[in-house]
């Protein structure tokens, strides 16, 4: 008998309101996206013999399905949709419905073979909903500030009152953020650990431990393209052009910048770090970046190695 039996993918399309599954060439479906259609979907694929599911980011409403997936032993990858429409764009596919993409999905698995999700540790999905919830409101915040000098008499007061709910929340937000990871060892020992480093503050470190959970368990360089902080090739005969950064997880890169931004003034090691690069006639932007991807090194060192010390 073989060590590992192959897989049998199955392509599951997640919208709101439904459920369209593939499970092989003549087996489609549909179920409703509620507890008692997925609890149907969940027994329909344990029927069959190892199953993995193939599914697509669909901006939270796949969350609920893959966490129930996991829980019931059954193996899920979760996958960039745009890789997906690039898989139907290079097979001439141009028709789109709910069904074609589940088995597109499943030819998606198969041919690809994409990593396996692992299930969130709840204090990690309650600290990354708290998170997002706080750039909500930033983003409000932001919006309304910048309305108000050009607002008429009537309308600034109704966007101070707007601004000043605004800030009360988010001032709420940010404490039940502090005590949400005081309140967990593992979540509060790591975020000391990482603003060790100066320039690293309680929101990035709260970034990292909610949005980056390989931290401390990948390669630096790994890491580095898993946020997008790698700079690409893009080079064809003997042309080569200017490498950029792409992709990633682009949450973790913008708190990442901003920290970034603050390490130039404020350490004294990636401070001249950044000087020795400009001095170079390195752009600002290619310095910056280059300051983020030594910080995001160091700080995933922290993590993987408790005995090292910074200087």
């Amino acid at each position: 008998m073989p060590d590992k039996i192959d897989p049998h993918y199955v392509g599951l399309d997640v919208a709101k309101d439904q459920l369209d599954y593939c499970l092989n060439d003549t087996d489609e479906g549909r179920c409703a996206h509620t507890p008692e259609g997925r609890a149907q979907l969940i027994k329909k694929l344990k029927s069959l013999r190892s199953p993995r599911v193939i599914a697509e980011a669909s901006g939270g409403y796949e969350r609920i399905i893959v966490a129930e997936l996991l829980e019931a032993g059954i193996e899920v990858c979760v996958v960039q949709p745009g890789r997906v429409r690039a898989l139907a764009h290079a097979e001439g596919l141009l028709a789109k419905t709910d069904r074609i993409d589940a088995r597109l999905l499943r030819r998606y698995g198969q041919i690809v073979k994409p990593r396996l999700a692992e299930a969130t540790d709840p204090a990690v999905a309650l600290l990354r909903e708290l998170l997002e919830h706080r750039r909500q409101l930033t983003t409000q915040l932001c919006e309304v500030e910048g309305r108000l000098p050009l607002a008429g008499p009537t309308l600034g007061k109704l966007l101070k009152k707007q601004r000043n709910f605004l800030q009360r929340q988010l001032q709420k937000v940010k404490k039940m953020i502090e005590e949400h990871i005081e309140n967990d060892p593992d979540l509060g020992s790591k975020s000391k650990r990482l603003q060790e480093v100066k320039g690293v503050g309680p929101i990035l470190s709260a970034t990292l431990l909610a949005y980056v959970p390989e931290l401390g368990t990948i390669e630096s360089a790994q890491l580095s393209a898993l946020i997008g902080v790698a700079p690409h090739p893009k080079d064809s005969g003997n042309t080569r052009s200017p490498r950029h950064i792409r992709g990633g997880r682009s949450q973790v890169r913008h708190v990442l910048y901003m920290a970034a931004v603050c390490s130039t003034r404020c350490n004294p090691i990636l401070g001249a770090f950044y000087q020795r690069l400009r001095a170079k006639g390195k752009p600002a932007h290619v310095c910056l970046v280059a300051v983020m991807r030594k910080m995001l090194c160091l700080l995933n060192r922290l993590i993987q190695d408790p005995d090292f010390a910074l200087a």
